[in-house]
C-alpha cells in the first residue's frame, strides 16, 4: 500500500497490514514508534547503546507478534512500551549485579543549539535531569518518564506498568517531588538563577 494512504492508519491496523505482507506498513510503524521507544529506553537506562539494543529487541518482538495480534485488546504503543519497560528492568537488574566496575556514558550534547554556550547549558541541564532520574527508584522513574517526557495519560501508564491509576498518580507525584529536591540545589549552576 502506498505510504500516503497509510499516513492516517492507526498503529494497530498497520501491524495487521504488516502481518498480511505489507512492508510499507512496517516501515511506517517503525518510523512512528522507534524514536519514542528509543527515547523511553534511553531515559530509563541512561545508556544510548543499551537503549538501542532494547529498542531493537522490542521492535523485533512486535514483528514476531504481528501475525497473532488481536485488534482491540491493547494499543500497539502500550504493548511496545510494556516490552521496553520489562527489557529495561531486566537490564537494570543485571547492571546492579555487576555494578562494581560500571561507568556511565557521558551524555551527548543537544543538537541544533543556538550557540556553544547555550549548547553546553542545555547539555548540563539534560545531564542533571538524567542523573536525577537515574537516582529515582525504578517505578518512580518509569512513571515520571512516561508521564512528563513521553506525554502519556495516567491510564496508559497504569496499563504499561500493570498498576492502578492511583498508584501512577502517587508515583509521578513522589517522583516529581524527589526530582525537585534533587535539582533545587543546582538551579544557579544550570542557568535558572532568575526563574522561580
Amino acid at each position: 500500500m502506498p505510504r500516503d494512504s497509510l499516513a492516517e492508519v492507526p498503529d494497530e491496523a498497520l501491524l495487521v497490514l504488516y502481518a498480511n505482507g505489507d512492508p510499507e506498513a512496517a516501515r511506517l510503524l517503525t518510523t512512528r514508534l522507534l524514536p519514542r521507544v528509543l527515547g523511553y529506553a534511553g531515559r530509563l537506562l541512561a545508556d544510548r547503546t543499551e537503549a538501542e539494543d532494547v529498542a531493537q529487541e522490542a521492535m523485533l518482538r512486535l514483528w514476531r507478534q504481528a501475525s497473532e495480534w488481536r485488534q482491540g485488546e491493547a494499543k500497539v504503543s502500550t504493548w511496545v512500551y510494556r516490552v521496553v519497560s520489562n527489557l529495561c528492568t531486566d537490564r537494570l537488574r543485571a547492571r546492579q549485579r555487576r555494578r562494581s566496575d560500571a561507568l556511565d556514558d557521558v551524555p551527548e550534547p543537544a543538537d541544533g543549539a543556538a550557540s556553544a554556550v547555550a549548547g553546553m547549558i542545555e547539555a548540563d541541564r539534560m545531564a542533571a535531569l538524567d542523573a536525577a532520574l537515574a537516582s529515582l527508584p525504578d517505578r518512580q522513574r518509569e512513571a515520571v518518564v512516561l508521564r512528563h517526557i513521553e506525554g502519556m495519560s495516567n491510564p496508559e501508564i497504569a496499563e504499561i506498568l500493570q498498576i492502578g491509576v492511583e498508584a501512577v498518580e502517587s508515583l509521578t507525584a513522589r517522583g516529581k517531588r524527589a526530582l525537585a529536591a534533587i535539582l533545587s540545589g543546582q538551579r544557579a549552576a544550570l542557568g535558572y538563577e532568575e526563574a522561580e
